[in-house]
């Protein structure tokens, strides 16, 4: 087998994810990550099933569940807390699988393990990457590599440097995050839980167990800056348990949430995966399975390529371009069918609050089926 020489740029969750398929295909990787410390945002996550299912595909479900918890059903309330839809998650996924919530650090963690954290080099920043996969990075030294993967966010050093494509484009939306103890005197939130309030105004809490919460709390904004003030004040009226929750929220994460609406993630050395190539609003909460479906396609790829490649199929070395650019194919119409659908959920939430109530109360579960009916398949 050829080994191509490959370079993760960033250990988030599809970094140390791509590390590990890697891995599973005989493929050895140098990871960098230009923060010096190990790190994590934004509190939780919410697995739905494809997500779930690629990292049972990583060898990880056993360890995934023993972390996570399991989410039966979702449901839409109003801001007062009146129901708006209510189903089980398994009339969306049928037999794909469960859906779990994590906090981010769980999940980081169990990544980091299955991969080596030893094995990832700290504050190592990349500088640029040229179309001969050169790699500069930012203390000054280089090296060469057949493959650079950008996986290293939105923000992506990758992208800035090796790519020309669509830049993130800001959503109007700002967010919230941060875990919250459920209030011991109210009943306990069992299931994926969004609250409603006008403008576009939402606050979810999914249960991570043991009593902790993930909450997260969006507006409509026409600037990517929290505002001026208490942000919390923002959902005054909504009713408990929202209240108890946001005081232990002065300290959420911020972001302002922005997308990247664009398929050229294929350089003849490099290619992006996850956030890095296409960055989406998280209303389907797609944004990590679209990640962890990358990593798997493009390592399956590589591991292909590197196989023939050593039987001497690939007798003038591999073409990595051709590689980079079979990955691109198989996911570009996945990643398109997420964002589009992700687009028509934004704009359905700004709708005037009695109509959007009406369609949800009418029509949410046979709409939420429709948004995730082809991602059923495996990418």
């Amino acid at each position: 087998m050829k080994q191509p020489r490959t370079l993760v740029v960033g250990a988030g969750i599809a970094g140390l994810a791509l590390a590990r398929a890697l891995r599973d295909q005989g493929l050895d990787a140098d990871v960098v990550e230009r923060d010096p410390d190990w790190r994590t945002t934004g509190a939780g996550l919410y697995l739905p099933a494809n997500a779930v299912r690629a990292l049972e595909r990583l060898g990880l479900g056993t360890e995934l569940a023993r972390r996570a918890h399991p989410i039966t059903r979702q449901r839409m309330l109003d801001h007062r807390g009146r129901a708006l839809a209510d189903f089980p998650v398994s009339a969306i996924w049928g037999d794909v699988g469960g859906c779990l919530a994590i906090s981010r650090a769980d999940l980081h963690d169990l990544l980091r393990a299955a991969v080596g954290g030893s094995s990832v080099r700290l504050g190592k920043g990349v500088a640029s990457v040229d179309d001969g996969g050169t790699v500069t990075f930012a203390d000054g030294s280089s090296e060469t590599y057949d493959v650079v993967v950008g996986a290293d966010g939105v923000g992506s050093a990758v992208r800035a440097t090796a790519f020309q494509g669509a830049e993130p484009r800001f959503l109007g939306q700002i967010c919230w995050r941060f875990v919250a103890r459920e209030d011991p005197a109210a009943p306990p939130i069992t299931d994926w839980t969004a609250r409603l309030g006008s403008g576009g105004r939402t606050f979810l809490t999914v249960p991570l167990g043991g009593g902790l919460l993930y909450c997260y709390a969006d507006v409509n904004s026409a600037e990517p800056v929290a505002p001026e003030g208490d942000w919390r004040a923002l959902f005054a009226d909504f009713a408990g348990p929202v209240p108890y929750l946001l005081e232990q929220g002065a300290d959420a994460y911020f972001a302002a949430l922005s997308e990247i609406d664009d398929t050229d993630w294929v350089r003849p050395h490099a290619v992006l995966v996850g956030d890095a190539a296409h960055a989406c609003s998280p209303s389907m909460a797609q944004g990590g399975a679209m990640a962890l479906e990358d990593v798997l396609v493009l390592a399956e790829l590589l591991g292909e390529a590197a196989a023939r490649a050593g039987t001497g199929e690939g007798a003038d070395g591999t073409d990595f371009a051709a590689v980079l650019a079979a990955y691109q194919a198989r996911r570009a119409e996945r990643v398109r069918w997420v964002l589009s659908q992700n687009q028509r959920r934004d704009k359905a939430r700004n709708l005037p609050t009695p109509l959007r109530n009406l369609t949800l109360r009418v029509a949410g579960e046979r709409l939420f089926k429709a948004n995730h009916a082809p991602l059923h398949a495996e990418a």
